[in-house]
């Protein structure tokens, strides 16, 4: 018993700093005619500007092993939005007191910090059909942020989240 809640509560400590990625696309696309691509010129992504070189090499390193080429007349333009915010601490201390009839009862209620306050980064990643001007797939990621961290860190994080990202592209037809 004690194994198996020892290994949960590390489960839940290692999932926190995971990146959770939700995607998007248009069902209609078909994904094999896209080989080249872009950034769009005026993109401002919210990242700084070593953060963003950093994005851009790990992102384009990715985009060449899946066989992508960069292009001045590209199939598709990506553009990268991102943004940092504070998560609330997810902590909850209760406490309650109640009785019926000659009985008296009371309780104390402790809530376990299954995630602490932190900073977040959420990265959003947009491919635009050159052509069409539109949409066709969006990759939104979350994960755990630290200001402070050291180059090396902050590349390897944004590895990780390209990699997650990139992980379920192009999509299964479903």
């Amino acid at each position: 018993m004690k194994k198996t809640l020892l290994l949960g509560v590390l489960g839940l400590l290692a999932s926190c700093g995971a990146v959770k990625v939700d995607y998007d696309y248009d069902r209609g696309t078909n994904f094999s005619n896209y080989t080249t691509y872009n950034y769009f010129s005026d993109m401002n992504s919210g990242l700084s500007q070593l953060d963003e070189r950093r994005l851009l090499r790990v992102l384009d390193s990715t985009l060449t092993t899946k066989g992508f080429k960069l292009s001045e007349e590209p199939d598709f333009f990506i553009n990268i939005l991102s943004n940092e915010y504070r998560r609330n601490s997810v902590n909850n201390v209760g406490l309650g007191v109640g009785g019926t009839g000659g009985n008296v009862g009371g309780g104390l209620s402790v809530g376990i910090p299954i995630s602490s306050g932190g900073l977040q980064r959420m990265i959003q990643f947009d491919f635009v059909d050159a052509d069409r001007d539109a949409l066709f797939w969006q990759a939104v990621s979350d994960s755990g942020y630290r200001d402070n961290a050291s180059p090396s860190v902050r590349e390897d994080m944004l590895r990780a989240v390209v990699a997650k990202v990139f992980s379920k592209y192009p999509p299964e037809k479903k």
